[in-house]
């Protein structure tokens, strides 16, 4: 297989019951970009047959890779997809696509311009819509990139959207300082982005709210918990490595 321009990385727990249709849409929209692509799906360790299903998909399709992984949260399984892919460009997506992927095309490069290290799909933004929200989900999340912005990382308005696309040197550097696993990862990447002087920016995406998204009330207020756990942790200086590699950065890019 020739180097892919892009990798997407999909993260999966318990998603049998979908997961071929996504890898069905996902490779059908890719091919055609008109660039050599893979995308990779990081199962952390399902209970149900979505292994399986990915192997499946994989031998009829070899641009399609499965990683199996212990159980250890969304963070930990996009961190190993991450520096797992090949790509020069590596996108996150959620395995229920409600962002659908067709929309992947406003993340990548165009023209000329410059193009940010990091680009964060973002319900808030303008020109981004949400579908079929309920009050109290989009409250709590309301609620925890106002913490977020507080505690950690201020001007981002939409840390938590599930689509966000990392350039190779980017993703290199970021994702083996990362320590969190659980649903305060994209936090603690993004605080790590900008202490080690990459550029981001917030792209504006259709979301759908989908009803079997895995976010309870438990990841919700463990959450909260990764919030204070990355201030604490830049008190204690544990991020310090992140500033180290924006000279590296830097050099790569020029």
């Amino acid at each position: 297989m020739s180097q892919p321009y892009l990798s997407v990385v999909i993260p999966a727990f318990n998603e049998a019951a979908g997961i071929a249709g996504t890898l069905d849409a996902v490779v059908a929209d890719l091919d055609t970009l008109g660039h050599p692509f893979e995308v990779i799906v990081v199962d952390d360790g399902s209970a149900d047959e979505t292994a399986a299903r990915v192997a499946a998909c994989a031998a009829v399709e070899p641009r399609i890779r499965l990683i199996r992984a212990g159980h250890s949260g969304k963070g930990g399984a996009v961190r190993r997809g991450m520096l797992e892919a090949r790509g020069d460009w590596r996108f996150l997506a959620d395995a229920d696509l409600s962002m659908p992927i067709a929309q992947v095309r406003r993340f990548l490069p165009s023209g000329a311009d410059p193009h940010p290290d990091i680009l964060i799909g973002s319900r808030e933004t303008a020109g981004a819509e949400r579908v079929a929200e309920p009050w109290h989900r989009h409250l709590l999340g309301r609620l925890f990139n106002r913490m977020a912005r507080l505690l950690v990382i201020d001007g981002i308005q939409d840390t938590q959207c599930g689509y966000k696309l990392f350039s190779a040197a980017a993703a290199e550097a970021l994702f083996p300082l990362q320590t969190l696993d659980g649903f305060g990862f994209d936090v603690e990447v993004l605080f790590l982005a900008r202490r080690a002087g990459f550029t981001l920016r917030e792209v504006p995406v259709t979301w759908t709210y989908r009803t079997r998204t895995t976010v309870t009330a438990w990841s919700g207020a463990a959450g909260f918990v990764d919030l204070l756990t990355v201030r604490w942790n830049q008190m204690r200086g544990r991020y310090r490595q992140a500033r180290a590699v924006r000279g590296q950065a830097s050099q790569e890019k020029s």
